[in-house]
């Protein structure tokens, strides 16, 4: 088999070097070209999104695309039968009526409430309005008896009757500049001694203000018995965020958010609009401009009292500093509470501002207090993305919920009334998602167990104990199990074949019969034709070892008739908190097509999961603690040295690209190891982490103003003058993630230190994430020139 392998890739690879392309079962061939392969998802297909079994389970619905559709057109909604029969694409007016993606649910499963365009709509078998204003309505949940629907409206919230449509407002909080309907209509404050002497006077001797005086306080009477809640009253800097009503329907829970009095928002310009004026895109804070935490306010339903959530939480202790007594609380980001299917107990998440410990803490409106549950540390930084939601088992007294507690990502159970959590899964890998069965018997995990490289789909008692794994074929599974837990849509990839949906049969919930997964139906086919004609790569997984002995997994392309002596290439992919090297479809989609075409020209290719990566625990994922581009970057550079020494790459002709932190990777690279890497593609990168936002940031590099050791050597624009070999950098201008700034800032740095060994290139439509095929090819043709401009040779020039 593996001789085969070499000779089809030996056989492709020739012919792409002869002709650009290559055939396969006799079809047309396919030409290996930027302009080709830039298509993006016009070549390889869209994936089917958003799946969702009907209450019944007898149809799946998703969101799904033609590969041929225009890039502007918006995606259409699918329905299946649960047989895989009767695949369709629905009407807009059929459309409306499809079950949402997203929203509240009954207990039942059977009616979903969700907000679209500002109004909110209730689904039990086909969609109804139940709210069609001008207002902006939000945050739909069902109230405790499922009769009715509240929703938040003008920082205010509501109860609709979901029978008759009958409303309520649950809350009177008011603006700074609104009195709302509960305040005076009067000026009533007590005057001096004089000014109420000649007030009642005014009354007696004038009788159309006596009468005028009565219709007022008959008015205020009335309206205060229509409206008795006490106005709440906001400052200019705060909003309601989100509400939700205890299932007594006795107060109502309100995320209170303040707005920075002196936080300071990016302004992006956008150059290209239809008005031919130059606009403005809102962006975000820059880290460190902290935002005040949100807090919870119990409200009371039947008075308008209003009462502050208490944690309990103590800000810590400076261990330089003897310990002092303190009444303030420490700074947390706290969530509504998640209540228990019976209404009688809740919990809340919060997590401190300093991104260090986070808690699960029982809420009780009616003590106002907390009680810490779970407490959670992390000297680095607590993981906060993809970490599934916590919740109740069917006992309503036990929670479930995920923790790096033991250096992976797993799950766990503890009594509501406290003690030991208890683990219910173990071992050197990571469960990614959780989802309790309809009839809260059986969890459905998503995990890597199996191997670092792939995620399939287990069946484990709530209870824990044994797994039973429900897919096989090897690579990528994001399946949902059917209502009845007889089926799954199963979006399933692999390296080399993009995501497609199939309904599987599942075996038992004991274990034995059924077929086996992975022999369903298929239901799409994304890709457009000619991507068949081409033998796209199962891209061999290595392990190669790392200054400090840790073996450090990578996908490498290396051509079959590479010779010592040759050119390679590292691409370092983006950050946020994700893996590339599995045997999955990889979200880099465009960068795996474009190593084809390196490979074609002779390239060595090495993609590496270096520390920070997702994937390997909780010690790989915090090792850029205080210093991105210390091990990171240690890695791209011992991967380099793995090439020389085990590929007889050529040391001289080493080529390092990346996008977003993988930009800001090569631009570390380049300025700090410009004797390793001769040029470098920095798109849209990072290139000043102090100007980066302060959800991600924050963590692992904690505030610039008190830790500015770890911004400045995390930085790329602090080591410019290192640079050498040549650098080509791309940046879109409408970025509203990593800023166009950040490479306008670098432009002048290498200026003013003479650099003339750069370029910049500006993209004016595009975002973060490229959009448009003609900006993904103008910018991989500028990528492929540099590496062939610069790494052709024996030698590759570092002059300045």
């Amino acid at each position: 088999m593996k001789k085969w392998f070499a000779v089809a890739v030996f056989v492709a690879f020739a012919i792409a070097a002869e002709g650009g392309g290559a055939t396969q079962g006799g079809g047309a061939t396919f030409e290996l070209t930027i302009d080709n392969i830039m298509r993006g998802p016009n070549l390889y297909g869209y994936e089917p999104q958003d799946m969702r079994w009907t209450p019944d389970g007898a149809r799946v619905y998703f969101s799904w695309k033609q590969w041929n559709d225009p890039l502007e057109k918006d995606r259409d909604t699918y329905v299946v039968n649960r047989d895989g029969s009767g695949l369709r694409k629905l009407s807009d007016e059929e459309k409306k009526n499809a079950p949402p993606a997203n929203g509240d649910r009954t207990r039942d499963k059977r009616m979903i409430v969700y907000a679209e365009d500002g109004d909110i709509f209730l689904w039990d078998g086909k969609r109804r309005a139940l709210t069609q204003t001008t207002d902006i309505e939000s945050s739909p949940h069902f109230t405790f008896d499922e009769q009715r629907v509240t929703f938040v409206r003008n920082n205010n919230l509501f109860a609709i009757s979901i029978h008759d449509g009958s409303l309520v407002q649950l809350t009177n909080i008011v603006g700074p500049d609104d009195k709302g309907p509960n305040v005076t209509l009067w000026d009533d404050k007590k005057g001096t001694a004089s000014q109420e002497y000649v007030k009642a006077e005014e009354r007696k001797l004038l009788s159309v203000v006596d009468e005028r005086a009565r219709k007022r306080e008959e008015d205020e009477a009335k309206k205060k018995k229509e409206h008795p809640l006490k106005p709440f009253k906001l400052d200019k800097h705060q909003s309601l965020a989100d509400a939700q009503l205890t299932p007594d329907g006795k107060s109502v829970i309100a995320v209170v958010r303040t707005e920075s009095e002196k936080a300071k928002k990016v302004i992006v310009p956008n150059y290209l609009t239809e008005a031919a004026y130059t606009d403005t895109i809102p962006s975000r804070e820059k880290v460190g401009d902290v935002i005040p935490p949100a807090r919870l306010a119990i409200i009371d339903t039947t008075n308008g009292d209003v009462k502050w959530f208490e944690t309990g939480l103590k800000p810590p202790q400076d261990e330089k500093r003897p310990a002092e007594p303190t009444a303030k609380e420490r700074e947390v980001t706290l969530r509504l509470p998640v209540w228990s299917e019976d209404g009688k107990h809740a919990f809340l998440f919060a997590r401190s501002t300093d991104n260090k410990d986070a808690w699960i803490m029982a809420f009780d409106p009616a003590t106002e207090k907390g009680r810490v549950i779970v407490p959670m540390h992390d000297d680095a930084w607590i993981r906060s993305f993809d970490v599934p939601q916590p919740g109740w088992l069917a006992d309503n007294q036990t929670i479930y919920y995920e923790s790096e507690a033991t250096g992976y990502m797993h799950l766990f159970e503890v009594p509501f009334a406290g003690g030991t959590p208890r683990q219910l899964t173990s071992g050197n890998w990571e469960v990614d998602s959780v989802t309790l069965s309809n009839d809260k018997n059986s969890f459905y995990l998503t995990t890597s167990e199996e191997s670092p490289f792939e995620q399939h789909f287990y069946r484990m008692p709530v209870g824990g104990g044994a797994r039973v794994k429900l897919t096989t074929a090897p690579g990528f599974h994001d399946a949902i199990a059917s209502p009845d837990g007889a089926l799954i849509a199963d979006v399933y990839s692999y390296t080399n074949k993009p995501p497609e949906l199939f309904l599987v049969p599942l075996p038992a919930a004991r274990g034995e019969g059924g077929r086996r997964p992975g022999e369903g139906n298929r239901i799409t086919t994304s890709p457009a034709a000619d991507f068949a004609n081409y033998p796209w790569l199962d891209v061999p997984i290595v392990r190669l070892p790392a200054r400090d002995g840790v073996q450090v997994p990578a996908h490498i392309y290396k051509p079959a008739n590479f010779a010592r002596g040759g050119k390679a290439v590292i691409f370092v992919h983006g950050a946020g908190y994700l893996q590339n090297v599995h045997r999955g479809w990889s979200s880099y989609a465009h960068e795996y097509l474009f190593h084809h075409l390196l490979m074609s020209r002779g390239y060595l290719v090495l993609d590496l999961d270096y520390r920070g990566s997702k994937g390997y625990g909780r010690d790989w994922r915090t090792a850029i603690y205080r210093h991105m581009g210390g091990k990171d970057l240690d890695d791209q550079v011992d991967a380099a040295r793995w090439l020389v020494s085990e590929h007889g790459v050529d040391p001289k002709r080493i080529g390092v690209y990346g996008g977003s932190y993988g930009g800001f990777i090569t631009l570390m690279a380049m300025f700090t190891q410009p004797d390793v890497f001769a040029a470098g593609a920095a798109l849209r990168p990072v290139t000043d982490w102090a100007h980066y936002n302060n959800g991600y940031t924050s963590g692992i590099l904690n505030f610039p103003q008190s830790d500015a050791e770890a911004y400045r050597r995390s930085s790329p624009i602090y080591f410019a003058e290192g640079l050498r070999g040549r650098l080509l950098i791309c940046h879109g201008m409408a970025d509203t993630n990593v800023h166009f700034q950040d490479s306008v800032r670098l432009a002048q740095r290498l200026i003013e230190l003479r650099k003339s060994n750069w370029e910049l290139a500006a993209f004016p439509v595009e975002n973060h994430g490229f959009v448009e095929p003609t900006s993904w090819a103008d910018e991989y043709k500028r990528i492929l020139k540099l590496f062939d401009e610069t790494l052709a040779g024996t030698a590759a020039s570092n002059a300045p």
